[in-house]
């Protein structure tokens, strides 16, 4: 019988504390789309075939948002105690799957798939309970930090207000990312404990519980930092904005497409532009725009929506399409 597609659930459940914002934190738009949305396409890349969002500040709303993916269901966190309760509250949801479940938070936007992937086929390929997604950074402070024995295998997740000094000096840092057997991960939870300096129930605790218990768990180096950045204030948001279209830009360069002035151009990432097409200075291409080859666009042009321009199309300074 061939194995149950994976799932995963993606948290969602925070406050816009830092950002200063009514608007939940994974609803801000990011080149055009929430952010939370390319968290849930990376997953169906990398083979997730449902998703189960937490939801929390602004309930109604994040459902309302996501209402259209019918592969989106959600679970609520009435009220924040921590990461393992985030996912506690996913176990009805859950109850009847037996395989391999990812957690994945709706706040890091650059995850790629094959990343995820990668994790995926680790944890096939270990016959783990748990993988745990890592990357190294020296600019570690806040993160949760990978503890490894002296033969390099996993020994436990320490956040860093519970972190000593030598455990501070570690440079490979949990980003949020995980692959766990779903009945496995359930059980777990239920001996993880308020015992820590946040008095949370700690998801990071699950693995060391896992361990413990004579099960097979893995820290594996799959994302890079630059993946790893969640966003949890306007100048990181701003970052990531950047990043996003800085490789939209590039791709697009690559396959042929002239963009005079990246830095002074916009360009949505599910804009699909042909080869010899000219894109000059300030124009923006916002949505889902095909346009074909052999094109000139601006500058100071705007294109919106789901606008398909033909082949040798002119569009004219300050012209607005869409």
């Amino acid at each position: 019988m061939p194995a149950a597609a994976p799932v995963a659930i993606v948290l969602a459940a925070g406050k816009s504390t830092r950002m200063k914002s009514a608007t939940p934190k994974v609803l801000h738009p990011l080149c055009g789309r929430p952010m939370i949305e390319y968290v849930l396409d990376a997953a169906r890349s990398a083979g997730v075939e449902r998703l189960v969002v937490v939801v929390g500040h602004e309930a109604e709303q994040v459902k309302t948002a996501l209402s259209v993916h019918k592969d989106v269901e959600f679970a609520l966190q009435a009220q924040q105690n921590g990461t393992g309760h985030a996912v506690m509250v996913c176990e009805e949801n859950l109850r009847q799957h037996d395989g391999a479940t990812m957690i994945l938070t709706g706040d890091a936007p650059l995850m790629q798939s094959s990343s995820f992937s990668a994790l995926l086929k680790d944890y096939e390929d270990e016959k783990a309970s748990c993988v745990i997604g890592t990357a190294v950074t020296e600019n570690n402070f806040g993160l949760g930090r990978i503890v490894r024995n002296a033969d390099g295998e996993f020994q436990c997740i320490v956040e860093e207000k519970d972190a000593d000094a030598a455990q501070k000096a570690i440079t490979e840092i949990n980003v949020g990312c995980y692959v766990f057997d779903n009945q496995r991960l359930f059980a777990a939870l239920k001996h993880v404990n308020t015992d820590n300096k946040q008095g949370e129930l700690y998801l990071t605790d699950a693995p060391a519980i896992m361990l413990a218990d004579g099960q097979r768990v893995v820290a594996a180096q799959r994302l890079t930092i630059e993946e790893a950045l969640g966003v949890n204030s306007r100048d990181q948001l701003a970052q990531v904005h950047r990043s996003i279209q800085d490789a939209t830009m590039q791709a697009l360069m690559l396959e042929g497409t002239t963009i005079v002035d990246p830095a002074q151009t916009y360009i949505d990432p599910r804009a699909q532009i042909g080869r010899d097409t000219t894109i000059y200075p300030f124009t923006t291409i916002s949505g889902p725009v095909t346009i074909g080859n052999n094109c000139q666009i601006g500058p100071h042009a705007a294109i919106d929506g789901t606008a398909n321009l033909p082949d040798g199309t002119t569009v004219a300074a300050f012209e607005r399409i869409g």
